[in-house]
C-alpha cells in the first residue's frame, strides 16, 4: 500500500517547501473533517495526467463515508474534467453533480491547495447530505466553523504558517469548542466546552463574554500561567496553552479564522486534562521514587564492597584476600547496574554505557601494575531491564576477569574484543582475547564449560538458568581464547509483550 511520502516522491517538481506544506496540511486537517462532519481526501495530479488520492481523513464526529483505505488509488477518470476545473480555480469549487457512495448521497466540494503561487493539489470535502438535515445550533455552528477553515486553504491561510505548538494538545472537536468574534467575545460555546470551564470554577454564562476575562477571573493573584494563554483566550494566534484552576486543568488550542480581508474570529478547542495531569504527577513521583531506590541500593552495595575491602586488609591469608577481592568485584558489578538505573526515568538501562564502564573497571582491577590490557567493543547491546542487565553484567565481568587473570598471566600487553549482535530479544556475544590460548587457560579450570571454578559456575548458571542460552569456549582466530555466548533476554521479551 502506498504511503503519503511515497506519493509525494512521484512529483519531482515539488520543492521541499511544497512537500512540507502538504505535510502540515494533513497533520492538521482532522479539525476540518470533525467540524464539517465530512470525509476529506487529498488528491494530487501526477505527471502522466492521472489523479491519485495521496491521503484521507475520516471525521470522528459522524460515521465515515469510506471505511476502506483509498490512499494510493487512482481517482475515477470520469471525474477528470471536474478535477481539472477545480485545479484552475482560485477559490472553493463546488461540484454540480450529486454522487453516491454506498447508500449515501454525497456532494463534493474542492479546495485548491495553493502554496507560493502554484496549485499543488485538491482537498475534496465529501459531504453526506443526510448530515445537513434538521441541524440544531451545535451542528450549525460546527459546520459553519469548518467551512471557514476549509475556505482558508485556497487562500494559503491554512495550514498556519507559523503555528506555536507545545505538542501536548490533542483535543478533538468532540471534546469541546468555542467560537470567538474578532474581538475575542464568545459567540458560541459547545456543551463540552462549557463543562470544561465549569470544572475550572467558572459559573458565569460564557456567551457574550470576553473569553480572556472568563479565563483570567479563574486565576488567583499569585498563580502562574503560560505566556501563550492570553493569545489562546483572545484567539489571535495559532497557539496551544493550558489553564489550571480549582484543581482542574483544561488544555486549549486557538485556530484563528480569516477571510480575504483579515482575521474574523477564532475557534478554541478545549479538553479537560485534569485526570491526565494527575496521572503525570503520579508517574513523575513514581519515577523519582524508583530512581531514589536504585540510588540507595547502589550506595548500600558500595558500602558492602567497602566492608569487604576492609576485611581483606585485616586477613593474613592470601587465599582469603583473593576470595574477598572477588566478592568485592561482584558486588561492585551489581552496584554499577543500579547506578545506571538510578539515572533513568524508567526501569530500562542503557546497557552499552553501563557495560563499557564496568568492563574497563574490571580490567583495571584485574591487571598487574606492569600490565596494559586494552578492551574494545563492536556492536550494541541496546536497552534492557535490570532483570536482564544484572546477571548479564556478572557473566561478562567474569569472562573478562578470567581473560585478564589467566589468559595474560606473565604478559605485559593484551587486547580483549567484545562483539554483540542483538536481534529483538536474542543476543549473541563473543568475548575474544589474544592471550596464551585456551589450553593454557584450561590449566586454571576456567576456560571450559565444565570447569569447577566459581567464575565458571556463575557464567554457566546465569546463561543456562536465567537466559536459557548456551556458552562455548574455543580457540581464538588470532590465538588466545574465544567465548561465544548465545542468550534470550527474558525480561526484554516481557517488555515487548
Amino acid at each position: 500500500m502506498a504511503v503519503f511520502t511515497q506519493i509525494l516522491a512521484m512529483r519531482p517538481d515539488f520543492t521541499d517547501a511544497d512537500r512540507e506544506w502538504l505535510h502540515q496540511l494533513v497533520t492538521d486537517w482532522q479539525v476540518i473533517a470533525d467540524l464539517s462532519f465530512a470525509d476529506l481526501l487529498l488528491i494530487l495530479p501526477m505527471p502522466d495526467g492521472r489523479y491519485v488520492v495521496a491521503d484521507q481523513c475520516r471525521p470522528s464526529t459522524v460515521m465515515t463515508l469510506r471505511s476502506e483505505d483509498v490512499v494510493g488509488k487512482e481517482v475515477d477518470r470520469e471525474l477528470d474534467g471536474e478535477l481539472d476545473a477545480a485545479m484552475h480555480a482560485t477559490s472553493i469549487f463546488r461540484s454540480t453533480v450529486m454522487r453516491s457512495i454506498g447508500k449515501s448521497t454525497v456532494c463534493n466540494v474542492y479546495a485548491p491547495v495553493r502554496h507560493e503561487g502554484k496549485t499543488l493539489g485538491l482537498v475534496v470535502r465529501e459531504t453526506n447530505m443526510a448530515t445537513r438535515e434538521s441541524n440544531g445550533r451545535y451542528e450549525s455552528e460546527s459546520i459553519n466553523a469548518g467551512k471557514q477553515l476549509y475556505e482558508m486553504i485556497p487562500r494559503g491561510q491554512f495550514p498556519y504558517h507559523d503555528p506555536v505548538m507545545n505538542q501536548r494538545h490533542n483535543a478533538r472537536v468532540a471534546d469541546g469548542f468555542i467560537i470567538l468574534t474578532v474581538d475575542g467575545i464568545v459567540r458560541y460555546a459547545a456543551p463540552n466546552a462549557v463543562s470544561c470551564f465549569r470544572r475550572l470554577g467558572s459559573l458565569s454564562t460564557m456567551q457574550g463574554q470576553y473569553l480572556s476575562e472568563v479565563g483570567t477571573q479563574l486565576l488567583h493573584t499569585n498563580d502562574t500561567f503560560p505566556e501563550s494563554l492570553p493569545l489562546v483566550l483572545s484567539g489571535k494566534a495559532a497557539v496551544d496553552s493550558e489553564l489550571e484552576a480549582n484543581r482542574s486543568a483544561v488544555s486549549m488550542r486557538s485556530l484563528p479564522l480569516y477571510d480575504a480581508n483579515g482575521r474574523t474570529g477564532a475557534i478554541v478547542l478545549c479538553r479537560d486534562v485534569t485526570e491526565l495531569r494527575r496521572r503525570d504527577v503520579e508517574l513523575q513521583t513514581k519515577d523519582a521514587t524508583i530512581s531514589e531506590i536504585h540510588h540507595r541500593v547502589k550506595n548500600n552495595l558500595q558500602s558492602i564492597s567497602a566492608l569487604l575491602r576492609l576485611q581483606a586488609r585485616k586477613t593474613q591469608s592470601q587465599e582469603v584476600k583473593k576470595e574477598l577481592a572477588e566478592a568485592q568485584r561482584r558486588v561492585q558489578t551489581i552496584a554499577m547496574v543500579h547506578e545506571g538505573l538510578s539515572q533513568t526515568a524508567d526501569e530500562m538501562v542503557d546497557f552499552d554505557k553501563v557495560i563499557s564502564k564496568l568492563l574497563k573497571m574490571s580490567v583495571d582491577l584485574a591487571t598487574m601494575s606492569d600490565q596494559r590490557i586494552d578492551i574494545d567493543f563492536d556492536g550494541s547491546f541496546g536497552l534492557m531491564p535490570a532483570q536482564d542487565a544484572t546477571p548479564l553484567s556478572l557473566v561478562l565481568t567474569e569472562l573478562v576477569t578470567n581473560a585478564v587473570e589467566h589468559g595474560f598471566e606473565g604478559r605485559q600487553q593484551g587486547h580483549i574484543l567484545i562483539r554483540a549482535k542483538r536481534t529483538g530479544t536474542h543476543l549473541d556475544i563473543a568475548v575474544e582475547d589474544d592471550g596464551s590460548g585456551i589450553e593454557a587457560e584450561e590449566e586454571h579450570g576456567m576456560a571450559k564449560s565444565s570447569g569447577s571454578g566459581l567464575g565458571t559456575q556463575i557464567i554457566n548458571t546465569f546463561v543456562t538458568n536465567d537466559f536459557a542460552g548456551s556458552v562455548h569456549w574455543e580457540p581464538g582466530e588470532q590465538g588466545g581464547t574465544k567465548v561465544i555466548v548465545s542468550i534470550n533476554l527474558r525480561a526484554a521479551q516481557a517488555e515487548q509483550n
